[in-house]
């Protein structure tokens, strides 16, 4: 998703540099979408991976011992 960002924002500079003004402000709008998406995303990853990590250690596993 990051690479998409990435590529949205190479148009839109090659697109400044010659002029093409629309181009360029859509394709910015574009990786500013796919950027702020990504982040929020890894955000919430990581928020729910420490959430797991958490109760997992608040309530550890017994151990069984065979009968």
């Amino acid at each position: 998703m990051l690479h998409y960002a990435v590529v949205y924002l190479v148009i839109a500079l090659i697109a400044a540099v010659l002029g093409f003004g629309g181009i360029a402000g859509d394709a910015d709008g574009i990786a500013k979408l796919i950027c702020f998406g990504f982040a929020t995303l890894s955000a919430l990853s990581l928020v729910i991976a420490l959430l797991r990590k958490f109760q997992a250690s608040a309530h550890p596993q017994q151990e069984r011992t065979p009968t």
